[in-house]
């Protein structure tokens, strides 16, 4: 116990003055706080498990946001015109008017007509097989692609159908649309709730933590502290600590995240063929993580670590200020 605490106080001494002074070569060997010891083995499982379940949720996050993205951009491209069966009307001569009308429109990259063939397909997961079009007034759909570098005037391409087709009817799917755009928001709001309870309750294990080291190392604060150790060094020695701690527990959780994120995407690939596979890949996409999963990982961990790093300076620097 003597000797650890000349080994600190050495290193106390050799600390810059408040007015800047030269470097000095410091004594090594001496640290405050243990380098290792149950409860900073336990603080950093703690982190780990943390960050792991953080970086799990920016990873879905980013998966949702991504597949929500391409399924907007989709869905705005395009539009479906409805031709009702209506008694005393041809409906193949109706659908044949109205994709004359829709591919001379302007803004309209392409337009293709639904066989009645094709929509009975369309019909047989809800219907079952043995239909035929003339069983029932089903609608035929016409779908009509937009040109990316312009958007079609639908409500003009509305007006031109009405006027000539009665029965015909178009839907921008901007329902759809403004649908997805909420569920993608709301589950980023929701990873941010998420990540940041985490957060907030890893710099709760922190300040325990910290309250811990400075309760089992009192003694030796005490001493620095009245002997004229200034609070920035006594400060500084648990934040290296723990920064340390919190470094090791964020990497290891967000790597083990990143090895679960990759591990679901070779399960996926292999399940493509199948059509479970495709609808999930519809959903959800190929579970590969963009540029922006990465970096949101990273950004993780690296936020984990500095609120770690700061929490234990803050609860250190309170406790000083309780001793004076």
């Amino acid at each position: 116990m003597i000797r650890h605490l000349r080994a600190v106080l050495a290193r106390a001494r050799s600390e810059p003055d408040d007015q800047g002074a030269e470097d000095q070569p410091r004594p090594s060997g001496a640290s405050l706080v243990p380098p290792s010891s149950i409860a900073g083995r336990a603080l950093v499982v703690i982190i780990a498990i943390m960050t792991f379940l953080g970086s799990l949720t920016v990873g879905a996050v980013n998966l949702v946001h991504t597949a929500a993205e391409d399924w907007t951009s989709s869905i705005i491209r395009e539009a479906t015109i409805q031709i009702r069966p209506i008694t005393g009307r041809d409906l193949q001569a109706d659908v044949v008017r109205a994709t004359e009308i829709a591919v001379r429109f302007p803004g309209v990259a392409d337009v293709s007509p639904y066989t009645a063939e094709e929509t009975v397909r369309m019909l047989e997961p809800w219907l079952g097989t043995g239909l035929s079009a003339e069983d029932l007034p089903v609608p035929r759909l016409i779908v009509v692609k937009l040109a990316d570098d312009r958007r079609a005037d639908l409500s003009g391409l509305r007006k031109a159908l009405t006027d000539v087709l009665p029965s015909a009817s178009i839907d921008d799917h901007r329902q759809w649309f403004d649908r997805l755009r909420a569920m993608a928001r709301t589950v980023v709001v929701v990873g941010i709730v998420i990540v940041t309870l985490m957060i907030s309750t890893m710099g709760l294990s922190v300040i325990f933590a910290t309250r811990a080291a400075v309760a089992t190392n009192r003694p030796v604060v005490e001493v620095l502290h009245f002997v004229g150790a200034r609070d920035a060094f006594i400060a500084g020695e648990f934040q290296r600590h723990f920064l340390w701690l919190a470094l090791k527990g964020g990497i290891a959780g967000g790597t083990a995240a990143l090895a679960v994120i990759l591990l679901a995407g070779f399960i996926a690939s292999q399940w493509r063929a199948t059509a479970g596979g495709d609808q999930i890949e519809a959903l959800f996409g190929s579970f590969s993580l963009g540029t922006g999963g990465y970096v949101g990982i990273a950004v993780l961990v690296a936020l984990v670590t500095g609120v770690a790093a700061l929490t234990s300076r803050w609860t250190v620097m309170r406790t000083l200020s309780a001793i004076d």
